[in-house]
């Protein structure tokens, strides 16, 4: 597929985002805890959404004859997928669209996309697709955030009013910061049955952030800038908006969280 066939409303994209979505995830740790009670032996796995590709590398190794599949929007996660998935023929990453996917009907053992619907203008149709190229009896697991960057006590006006108007912008491109909540909603509507849900604090740093937590968020923030310098009119403002946050989360005085909902659905 030619690069610039396909058009990427991502707003974190940028040469280092591969970095900054590895420190966020430790993969063994997670496929432990969400994949590898529902993959058995020879098993089709597809990740939607996949970046660079550690989890899947990791599903991988649960058994030899698991096949994975993964699909990302940016030609930048999948080029990086497939250096970091190198001499594992039974990985396979394709750059497309979560939206409509070029996969026949019934070709997955296991469909999962973590942090991927918060982004995505048609969040309905995404998940009918990954329910359309489930196997029936397979599974559709999804995971996203709810209360991202919002939900911050005691609240520094302007920081929430900041933050609030950012996100406002934000959701022209389909940016929703309490997509978490609605996954069940999503995957009843695309038929999937026997719908389990799992709530869970994602982030939160009570009182000073951590040093790692806080290099996070700076990095975070720094490839964020460009988009931010579009919303609030310049790249001064941006910077000095995200000083200002980066200081909230440095008072000793303050509590930032957001949760997590993870979903998981059998396709009948």
């Amino acid at each position: 597929m030619n690069k610039g066939a396909l058009t990427a409303d991502y707003i974190m994209e940028d040469p280092r985002e591969a970095m900054r979505l590895e420190l966020k995830v430790d993969p063994r740790a997670w496929v432990q805890k969400y994949l590898a009670g529902r993959l058995r032996g020879g098993a089709e796995v597809l990740s939607v959404g996949c970046g660079p590709g550690v989890i899947l590398k990791e599903a991988c190794a649960l058994d030899v004859s698991i096949r994975a599949t993964g699909l990302d929007i940016s030609y930048e996660r999948v080029q990086e997928a497939k250096e970091k998935n190198r001499g594992n023929a039974r990985a396979t990453f394709l750059r497309g669209d979560a939206q409509a996917m070029d996969f026949r009907s019934d070709s997955f053992d296991l469909v999962y996309s973590r942090m991927l619907l918060e982004y995505l203008k048609d969040k309905e149709g995404a998940v009918r697709e990954m329910a359309r190229v489930c196997k029936r009896g397979g599974t559709v697991l999804l995971q996203d955030l709810d209360g991202q960057l919002l939900w911050h006590y005691p609240e520094d006006p302007v920081v929430q009013s900041t933050v609030e108007r950012v996100v406002g912008a934000l959701s022209a491109t389909g940016f929703d910061p309490f997509v978490g909540r609605k996954l069940f909603s999503l995957a009843h509507r695309a038929g999937l049955k026997n719908i389990d849900v799992q709530v869970e604090c994602y982030h939160l740093i009570a009182g000073e952030i951590e040093p790692e937590i806080l290099k996070q968020w700076e990095l975070k923030l720094e490839i964020a800038g460009p988009q931010l310098a579009h919303l609030l009119g310049s790249e001064i403002e941006a910077r000095q908006q995200s000083r200002r946050f980066l200081e909230y989360l440095r008072r000793p005085d303050t509590l930032t969280y957001s949760t997590v909902f993870t979903v998981a659905g059998e396709k009948s």
